[in-house]
């Protein structure tokens, strides 16, 4: 009974909600793993979820803290509990929600990774040039660091999303959310140069980055990728495909670039999350002045 309620929760926030499917997919998880608590620590079998208390949950909560996920993970959960039980009383299955009033654990805030231009620039010059997935290669860093797309983004784009004599493609972010991003004169040429010689890798579909039996790469694949590059500019373990995202902004804003302007690009729905990046440049502003001013102090 519990996995029919799960798969209607789930088919409700993909449809009305317009959760991606990796949200959907974690909210899955969480849930069932919630299930999973539930069946070993009620004292019965039936209605498990009607047993549920502010305290029975703020167990499973201490269990996840001392079993030693982040509070982001622990964040997510709760949020998938809280929204399974409002779809839940919505639907008239339970009457209350016991996640209603339980609040978040704060999460570490830390500044995004990203790459100097420097960098940045000697990132896009790692691929091998003359090959095909050379030239693919390019065409992916280029793309995530001239456009700012995400991962998930970048690995859904087909070759009808791209408007290469304008320099512009159409992405869809998060809750499905379609926005226009240009790519900038780097990008457009890479992408270009790479669709010359796309059809060597005998295409079985309309994606626009294949792998070399043809096909879509996923995301995972892509992360490895960029990752491998990386290593090859930066000592630093904790950058990713998403710190070409965090460097994009955070070049924007350092030559000058409108916040506002950058938060549409990013294809943020607040402002305060394309903040975080003002942080950035606050910080090096500070670095710079410390270091360089006879009477900084220090």
């Amino acid at each position: 009974m519990f996995r029919d309620f799960l798969s209607k929760f789930i088919d409700y926030m993909g449809k009305e909600r317009g959760l991606s499917p990796y949200t959907q997919s974690s909210y899955r998880r969480d849930l069932l793993q919630f299930y999973s608590f539930l069946r070993e620590n009620s004292p019965t079998d039936r209605d498990l979820l009607g047993t549920v208390d502010r305290f029975l949950l703020r167990h499973f909560l201490g269990q996840l803290k001392a079993q030693g996920y982040a509070n982001s993970s622990i964040c997510r959960k709760l949020s998938a509990i809280r929204s399974f039980y409002k779809f839940l009383c919505r639907e008239g299955i339970t009457q209350s929600n016991p996640a209603a009033y339980i609040s978040s654990p704060k999460k570490k805030k830390r500044l995004p990774s990203f790459l100097s231009q420097e960098q940045a620039a000697s990132l896009m010059d790692s691929p091998q040039r003359p090959t095909i997935l050379g030239l693919r290669d390019r065409a992916i860093l280029e793309t995530l660091y001239g456009s700012g797309i995400r991962l998930r983004e970048l690995a859904g784009l087909n070759l009808s999303h791209l408007d290469l004599a304008n320099n512009l493609i159409k992405v869809k972010g998060k809750g499905g959310k379609e926005r226009i991003v240009p790519l900038g004169r780097s990008a457009g040429l890479a992408i270009r140069r790479y669709l010359e010689k796309r059809e060597s890798l005998k295409p079985k579909g309309e994606a626009l980055f294949l792998n070399y039996r043809g096909g879509r790469l996923s995301p995972r694949w892509i992360e490895l990728l960029v990752k491998g590059y990386l290593r090859k500019v930066s000592e630093d373990g904790s950058l990713s495909p998403h710190s070409l995202r965090h460097s994009f902004a955070t070049h924007l804003l350092d030559r000058g670039a409108d916040l506002r302007a950058v938060k549409e690009l990013l294809g943020h729905s607040s402002l305060s999350t394309t903040q975080v990046y003002t942080h950035i440049t606050a910080e090096r502003i500070k670095k710079v002045y410390r270091q360089a001013h006879p009477r900084a102090g220090g």
